[in-house]
Formats: C-alpha cells, structure tokens, sequence
C-alpha cells in the first residue's frame, strides 16, 4: 500500500489511529480468551454441541462467539470453562 494511502500502510497503523492503547489491549485480550476457548474445545474433539450440553450455553451463542460476531460476557465464560477443563487466571499485563 503507498504511504499516502488514507487508512495507512498496514492493520496496526489503522488500528493505532482509530483506537486507544486500552481499547487495542481489551479487543487483543478478547480475542486470545475466545481462541483459547476454541482451541480448547477442538483439542478434547469436543463439537459446539457436546459443549453446549455440558456448559448449558447453546450451540448458535457458542458458534458467534468462536466466530468473533459476539463477545461473551463473563457468565458464559464461566459457564464454558469447567467443561474445557480451563480456569480463568488474572495477571499483570504484559507490556511490549
């Protein structure tokens, strides 16, 4: 892309001029729990629909999510952790 392009050279430069550092941050930390979640229901071999009868969260909300047309909220990720065999751990933010 030419340097004169008006939504920059790459994704990043967009990014840092449409959004805040804690607005990056808070969608970066999203998108790696909604992977880690995927990532841990495909390494049981376990499909949206086991996880959804042992989570109790249905099968459509499970698939927006993994798809990222919606962000969960807490109660769901709670809700699919113990079946992933997961838990939630809260540490400093890792600065680069």
């Amino acid at each position: 892309m030419n340097k004169f392009s008006p939504i920059g050279s790459d994704w990043d430069d967009v990014r840092k001029e449409l959004f805040t550092p804690e607005e990056i941050a808070a969608s970066d930390l999203r998108v790696a729990l909604i992977c880690e979640l995927a990532r841990a229901r495909r390494e049981r071999g376990m499909t949206q629909q086991k996880l959804e009868e042992l989570s109790g969260v249905s099968q459509p909300v499970i698939a927006r999510m993994e798809s990222g047309s919606t962000v969960p909220n807490l109660e769901t990720v709670i809700k699919l952790l113990v079946p992933l065999g997961k838990t939630l751990t809260i540490t400093d933010l890792q600065t680069a």
